[in-house]
């Protein structure tokens, strides 16, 4: 098998994309090397792999090995996949013309970059005001433009952020389409609210992510987590409820935080009826 490396080109077309698991094959123009592995004439390499969104024009940063599938011949099966906007006119016309920005279609796209050149996206992100200034764009289309473009701007930061904290395409889909532009502000502040919210995401994953994102490993968020994490896994093997001292020494082992945190969680969990204590017996709420 071949050995991993990075290639980088253009993105020509996007063949296949699904939103729900961010599996993609793409065709992209690499730089003219001679390289065998590709079309020659074309210089155009089919990519196959995962990532949260992708549009034509495009440039794509890909890590994997070159592999020949039986009935689609030589490719490149992409571990990873990074997208970065264009930056040549040619590349911010064929971005603009894919359809990614509602109010702008080929002709509209066209003629914006013939106008802002290499400026165009600048344009429309700090001065939209100015797309009024080319041939068949008014108020109402310029801000039907700028209101895609926000949308589209904060989808992206938001997918790169979840997927650059350990979270995988399709995770990061479901997250974003559970809390929506808020997903960032909410995975910041509370990451442990991905176990209750999104299926597949448990208390380890959340505990991982929450590191990645600073959050203290003896914070009361984490406590507070790390004891509902304790009494569902009992639940899980069959147990109705736990004693409180149990309960503290699972959780100070599963979490390495002191006891004296944890009791003062597991009292706000008390009073938020997430959790219920009768005598010396703690259940889920």
């Amino acid at each position: 098998m071949d050995s991993t490396e990075e290639i980088s080109g253009s993105v020509e077309t996007v063949t296949f994309h699904s939103d729900e698991t961010g599996y993609t094959v793409c065709t992209v123009r690499l730089p003219n090397t001679g390289d065998p592995r590709f079309h020659a004439k074309s210089n155009v390499a089919t990519i196959v792999g995962t990532c949260a969104a992708i549009w034509e024009g495009e440039e794509l940063r890909a890590k994997g090995r070159w592999e020949t599938h039986r009935e689609h011949g030589r490719q490149f099966k992409a571990e990873s996949i990074t997208c970065i906007t264009p930056t040549s006119v040619e590349g911010i016309r064929r971005y603009l013309a894919s359809g990614m920005i509602k109010g702008i279609g080929k002709v509209n796209a066209d003629r914006i970059v013939a106008h802002f050149g290499e400026q165009t996206l600048d344009i429309i992100d700090k001065d939209s005001a100015r797309l009024e200034e080319v041939a068949g764009i008014g108020t109402q289309r310029r801000q039907m433009i700028k209101v895609s473009w926000n949308e589209q701007h904060g989808t992206r930061e938001i997918m790169i952020f979840l997927q650059s904290n350990g979270i995988g395409t399709a995770q990061s889909a479901k997250i974003f389409r559970a809390y929506g532009h808020d997903a960032i502000a909410i995975v910041k502040r509370n990451p442990y609210r991905l176990c209750r919210d999104i299926w597949g995401i448990g208390f380890k994953t959340a505990d991982t992510i929450a590191q990645r994102v600073g959050i203290p490993r003896d914070s009361p968020v984490r406590a507070q987590a790390g004891l509902l994490y304790t009494l569902q896994t009992q639940a899980e093997e069959g147990h109705c409820f736990c004693i409180e001292a149990d309960l503290l020494l699972q959780a100070n082992a599963l979490l390495d935080i002191s006891v004296d945190i944890l009791a003062d969680a597991l009292r706000e969990k008390i009073a938020s009826k997430e959790i219920v204590e009768r005598d010396d017996r703690i259940y889920l709420g």
